[in-house]
């Protein structure tokens, strides 16, 4: 099933972060996020600013790749499964990317089960990556939507990246305080 949610909307993180408990089984491992994008287009920096304020909280228990300072492309994707199935076996992944749609979808975050394939937008065939994965619509589609990444308003892209790395905080959070719950519980 799929959820989604107008960045506007106040209530967004807290509906992300329940859309995420119901996408995802409880692991036994923190969860890990995937950040895809680049600083190089504002569309295209969800991820990496997802990532810089997830590690910048200092709230979130689980693992974080991709940042401002060190994105992950959707061409390096491909790589980053390998090693995330060798480096956190059990971990859920969480997979965050731009991505283009509708016009009338622009400004939704949208969270569904299963794995996204970054660089669709820009017509790229590339491997998909995620458990979970969690689509900001930063442009509508059209013959320049590659550019259109470029003229993205910031302010959007930010406050998407907000409400995402709030929704992913409070998720890991809850994980955590599960998972030391059946520890407890387990003896």
């Amino acid at each position: 099933m799929d959820y989604s949610f107008h960045f506007y909307n106040g209530m967004a993180g807290t509906g992300i972060m329940m859309a995420l408990n119901h996408q995802l089984l409880p692991k036994k491992s923190a969860p890990v996020v995937l950040c895809i994008g680049s600083d190089l287009a504002i569309g295209d920096s969800l991820g990496p600013l997802v990532g810089t304020m997830l590690k910048q909280s200092g709230d979130f228990h689980g693992y974080v790749y991709g940042t401002l300072k060190n994105p992950i492309t959707a061409k390096e994707v491909k790589y980053v499964n390998d090693f995330l199935r060798k480096t956190h076996p059990n971990a859920p992944v969480i997979a965050v990317d731009a991505a283009i749609g509708e016009e009338t979808d622009v400004g939704l975050i949208k969270v569904t089960s299963g794995s996204l394939r970054p660089g669709s937008g820009a017509n790229k065939k590339l491997g998909k990556v995620g458990d979970a994965s969690i689509l900001g619509i930063v442009a509508g589609k059209s013959a320049f939507s590659y550019e259109m990444l470029n003229l993205t308003r910031l302010n959007m892209v930010y406050s998407m990246a907000e409400a995402v790395s709030e929704a992913i905080i409070a998720y890991g959070m809850q994980n955590r305080c599960d998972r030391v719950v059946r520890n407890v519980a387990n003896g």
